[in-house]
């Protein structure tokens, strides 16, 4: 009988033992989702809660809530816990690496661009990465996947494509012009030259196309890829210098022709090849294209008098050997903000931007902007518009129809985004359509 006491009473503590750890445990999780809470208010007051590009779609009935994905996301506060559930908070300050897609051990995280309410505008490409024009291709952010690793996976798989169709005998100078040099594009060019494809890369700026314009120390990279003619690449985090050199290295190696500073103007279709023009006269023809360019197209001008000097710049280059310079920084995104940190290391450095406040920037720039401002690193101006550019000055102006200053100057960069070229998309032929919430990245 005392046995049976004993037994009852040493299972009636496991039970409050257990009691007790499920309380804490449903209390922490209810102040967690409190916080969490607080920071999706937070987000949505800010104007940064929606995605404006890719962004993770989380499926609730699929979600555990294990966590995963917020630990394997290098960025802050992009994911969090509420109600047991993985849900966005600060949707707009994602860059699309896809390290929570793959972290999810239930597959629940689906990769996707644009929402129900806001379309983005896409080209139209089949599964096999082909647009509507035969014989035309578009792979990496063109196409609405920006991160480095898928776009480097979809530049070898579209030349493969290219290659299981079989090749036939044409009269063009070229079997592939890849146009972009950034990481689709040098992964094209890459799977040509292992398939001995006489292959052209045209690159309208500097090899490593947008990732050539992110500023010195800024990480690339955040997850191994397998790059043609080379291997794996397993540095999870690696700078703009490291990946560009690699990059050249390879090309090298492999003889792969580049040619930068080779704008395409125009592409035409006839004759069972492509007839291929850049901005500079130059005449080329091919029986394929790999489009391989970025969304933004040409940088956005302010269309304002002095821009065409050459102390104006749309990107920010070895910002070490400026110094002393009194330096004017336009924009209010990421790259205008970073660009300003660097340059105010050895220079004066004013920032303006026409809105009222930094909306969609990442937190880690928040913070480091305004301790910047607060240590006089960095003169922010908000609610201005430059709207000249002399030889030693510019002009600021206060508002809309306020007080212009005139504001002592040597260089000026400009950071407001780009354009995405659906111009020269349309004269193409290629159909534009409209994507809502459509899946970029998803599990089979």
């Amino acid at each position: 009988m005392e046995t049976v006491y004993e037994n009852i009473l040493v299972y009636s503590v496991v039970f409050l033992v257990c009691i007790v750890v499920i309380a804490l445990y449903l209390r922490r999780q209810k102040k967690n989702s409190k916080i969490v809470e607080e920071k999706i208010l937070k987000a949505k007051h800010e104007g940064v809660y929606e995605p404006v590009s890719l962004h993770p779609v989380i499926d609730q009935n699929t979600c555990i809530g294990s966590g995963a994905c917020i630990a394997a996301c290098p960025e802050k506060d992009i994911i969090g816990i509420r109600n047991g559930k993985a849900t966005t908070i600060n949707a707009s300050h994602c860059v699309g690496h896809g390290a929570c897609f793959h972290a999810c051990p239930t597959q629940a995280i689906t990769l996707c661009i644009g929402t129900e309410i806001r379309g983005v505008d896409l080209p139209h490409v089949s599964q096999d990465f082909e647009t509507n024009v035969p014989g035309l291709y578009i792979a990496g952010e063109l196409g609405g996947m920006g991160l480095i690793k898928n776009a480097v996976q979809q530049g070898k798989q579209a030349v493969e494509n290219i290659v299981k169709a079989g090749k036939k005998p044409h009269n063009a100078s070229y079997d592939i012009i890849v146009v972009g040099a950034g990481p689709a594009g040098i992964s094209a060019a890459l799977t040509a030259q292992k398939h001995n494809l006489k292959c052209l890369t045209l690159e309208q700026d500097t090899l490593g196309g947008t990732v050539f314009s992110f500023p010195r120390s800024k990480i690339v990279m955040t997850s191994p890829m397998e790059l043609p003619l080379y291997g794996k690449i397993k540095l999870h985090e690696t700078t703009k210098p490291e990946l560009l050199e690699l990059w050249k290295d390879v090309l090298e190696k492999n003889n792969v022709e580049v040619k930068e500073n080779s704008k395409v103007e125009t592409i035409v279709h006839g004759d069972g090849h492509f007839g291929v023009e850049t901005q500079g006269g130059e005449k080329y023809t091919s029986r394929f294209i790999v489009l391989a360019i970025g969304r933004r197209g040409s940088p956005r001008k302010l269309n304002i008098p002095g821009e065409g000097m050459e102390k104006v710049a749309y990107r920010l280059l070895e910002p070490e050997i400026i110094s002393d310079k009194d330096i004017m920084v336009v924009g209010g995104g990421d790259s205008a903000i970073e660009a300003a940190l660097q340059l105010s290391e050895q220079n004066r450095v004013i920032l303006s931007y026409r809105g009222d406040a930094f909306g969609r920037i990442k937190p880690k720039n928040k913070e480091k902007i305004e301790e910047a401002v607060q240590k006089g690193l960095v003169d922010v101006r908000l609610n201005t518009n430059i709207t000249s550019i002399g030889k030693d000055e510019v002009s600021l102006q206060q508002g809309t129809g306020g007080a212009t200053i005139s504001i002592k100057n040597d260089l000026v960069y400009i950071f407001a985004g780009g354009e995405l070229p659906t111009q020269f998309l349309l004269k193409i032929g290629l159909q534009i359509t409209k994507k809502f919430g459509e899946a970029v990245l998803k599990h089979k």
